[in-house]
């Protein structure tokens, strides 16, 4: 779009309307009959701030989905799925440094004053993001391209695998994934200089963690294209493509996997094997890199939407780590057990009762969850989504690494549903008494619910009906888990100790990822803190440990947003008594989506004093 057209948005149309020359001005006025030259045309409207910011924000959203074509694929606009730009280059970075001066300077041009409601909730989160995305790019994450949680090796295999929001559903479709893929080599070897970069700043990631990369990357290399997971388009192909079509499209996909990824992925697996491995650190945190202390205060800001300090997060971790053991002593004596609190994790971790047979059951499990959590859901909801979700497996290649339980949202038109991804790895370790909290979490009334409902919110400018903060997200989701007895859920004690343990979780992030990043603490530490005190198995533990040691800060957001949430509960509970209405309370909470814990309680606020002043 052009700079004429920006400006043109940004001010009142009377102002910009670009008058006809004198002569052509006569000429259209001698052919014109006289009562219609006679009569005044109508001045168009002045556009209000309002206006002005709505049209912002649109041309903002389709600008960066151009510059970010990945998002628009996992938001489900096919427009760009053949384009894959090379996200980790310096020169992408400029660009979207540069995308980000340019659009918050347009928006501020406008300003908030006669702006009120949605609209100046909008301009505050809009300014809000990117200025602290500006004050981000100090922060040199784009040194550690590579870890087990996050890499663009497994995102590739995810979508070049049919199986994730890369479609493949009608020629173009396919031959979409031939020119997208064939821009791998260049984001790999992007990523290696990026590491060698960060190699001669002692800038690199902690060895365990690489460690884990090394096996993901294995299971995607293979000897023929047959083999790997690129191949699977190729298997599933449509059966309505011409022959001719069948033939180009399987020698295409060939070379491609065999002559252009798998001699990517086997250069970024020797890369990192024989030079970056010997160069990682020892050390776990954050905290022992260069400046590493304010990137990690700043991580915990942006995480959690707060002012709270890592000393402060750490505090409220321990004092909640104390209350849910309290708790979890009441389940104790419930079930009479005799023992500490040692030997009762000892028995929900060892205790072959709380196995599933295989994984068969456990999926079955999963699904069965969800008819009996509708029946229920009218209770305590009266806004609810429209698009559907499906359960599944996480895919073996990244299960090793994968947590217990994700979700990926709706695509957009309806054809891709939301996905609840469950983890079948290891299978001892998935416990029974830890499935109904982890369905109300990813599933209903949790992520499902929050983020399928705010890509429905037709109304909100886009970057706010598919961004969103971590800490009301993920805090949502918790929060989601405490309604399972509502839902009619945690009937028997050890599924709702499943509900404590995975409260304690939430509350163990704030102690140990605080404690990793601000306060030196070793990876063992952390992994010998959480069997300590919960009920986690040894595997989950190390999975656990190793997440906060690749995204610090994020694990901050869950327990935070959830004691929000529940404050503004019980803030509402106490000031409207008997007129408060649970259904209210939730779709008060959810109607606007995601936004920032401070707007989340003004909003509340406003809403509480709105009910007040309403007949009883």
């Amino acid at each position: 779009m052009s700079l004429t057209r920006l400006r043109w948005l940004a001010l009142p149309v009377a102002l910009l309307l670009v008058s006809p020359s004198p002569v052509e001005a006569a000429r259209k006025k001698a052919q014109q009959p006289a009562a219609a030259a006679a009569k005044p045309k109508p001045a168009k409207k002045a556009q209000t701030p309002a206006e002005q910011l709505q049209h912002l924000y649109a041309d903002y959203w389709e600008a960066s989905l151009k510059l970010n074509p990945l998002q628009a694929t996992f938001q489900g606009d096919p427009r760009w799925n053949d384009q894959l730009p090379n996200y980790l280059s310096p020169e992408f970075r400029r660009q979207a440094h540069d995308f980000t001066t340019e659009w918050l300077a347009k928006v501020e041009a406008v300003g908030e004053d006669g702006l009120e409601g949605q609209d100046l909730l909008s301009y505050r989160i809009f300014v809000r993001n990117a200025r602290d995305a500006l004050e981000g790019e100090r922060f040199p994450g784009w040194m550690q391209p590579v870890n087990q949680f996050n890499n663009p090796a497994t995102l590739m295999a995810m979508l070049g695998s049919g199986a994730s929001a890369q479609p493949f559903r009608t020629v173009k479709d396919y031959e979409n994934w031939l020119k997208r893929a064939a821009q791998v080599p260049a984001l790999f070897e992007q990523a290696i200089a990026n590491m060698e970069q960060g190699m001669a700043a002692g800038v690199v990631q902690p060895r365990p963690l690489m460690e884990k990369v090394l096996p993901q990357l294995d299971a995607l290399i293979k000897p023929t294209a047959e083999q790997t997971l690129f191949w699977n388009p190729i298997r599933n192909m449509p059966a309505d493509f011409s022959e001719a079509d069948r033939e180009r499209l399987t020698a295409d996909y060939r070379w491609l996997i065999e002559y252009r990824l798998m001699p990517s992925y086997r250069r970024l697996r020797g890369f990192i094997a024989t030079r970056y491995l010997p160069a990682t650190r020892a050390s776990a945190g954050l905290g022992a890199l260069p400046d590493g202390a304010d990137w990690y205060a700043y991580n915990a800001r942006q995480s959690t939407t707060t002012e709270l300090t890592p000393e402060q997060i750490h505090r409220i971790g321990l004092d909640e780590v104390a209350r849910i053991h309290e708790e979890i002593r009441k389940v104790m004596k419930e079930v009479k057990f005799r023992g500490n609190m040692q030997r009762f994790f000892r028995f929900m971790q060892e205790d072959k009762r709380f196995e599933f047979a295989d994984e068969a059951a456990l999926l079955a499990y999963y699904r069965g969850l969800e008819s009996k959590v509708a029946n229920k859901v009218p209770e305590q909801f009266s806004l609810l989504p429209k698009a559907g979700f499906e359960i599944r497996p996480v895919e073996a290649y990244r299960a090793q690494s994968a947590a217990g339980g994700s979700y990926m949202r709706p695509s957009e038109d309806g054809s891709r549903p939301g996905v609840f991804y469950v983890n079948t790895y290891n299978l001892p370790s998935r416990k029974t008494w830890d499935a109904e909290d982890l369905f109300l979490h990813e599933a209903i009334p949790g992520h499902h619910f929050q983020l399928a409902l705010q890509q429905e919110l037709t109304g909100l400018p886009a970057f706010r009906r598919f961004g969103g903060e971590t800490a009301f997200t993920e805090g949502w989701g918790l929060y989601a888990e405490s309604l399972g007895r509502d839902l009619g859920l945690y009937e028997d004690p050890y599924s709702y100790f499943g509900y404590l343990q995975n409260e304690l979780w939430r509350a163990i992030r704030l102690v140990v990822d605080t404690g990793l990043h601000a306060k030196g603490w070793t990876r063992e530490q952390v992994i010998d803190y959480m069997l300590k005190n919960s009920a986690t198995s040894q595997v989950e533990a190390v999975a656990e440990a190793e997440r906060y040691m690749a995204i610090p800060g994020q694990a901050l957001a869950y327990k935070i947003g959830e004691l929000k949430i529940m404050e503004l509960r019980r803030k509402a509970q106490a000031a409207l008594g008997p007129r408060f209405d649970m259904r209210e309370f939730h779709a008060e909470v959810l109607k606007d989506g995601s936004v920032p814990l401070d707007v989340l309680e003004a909003k509340v606020d406003a809403w509480i004093a709105t009910r007040q002043g309403q007949p009883g």
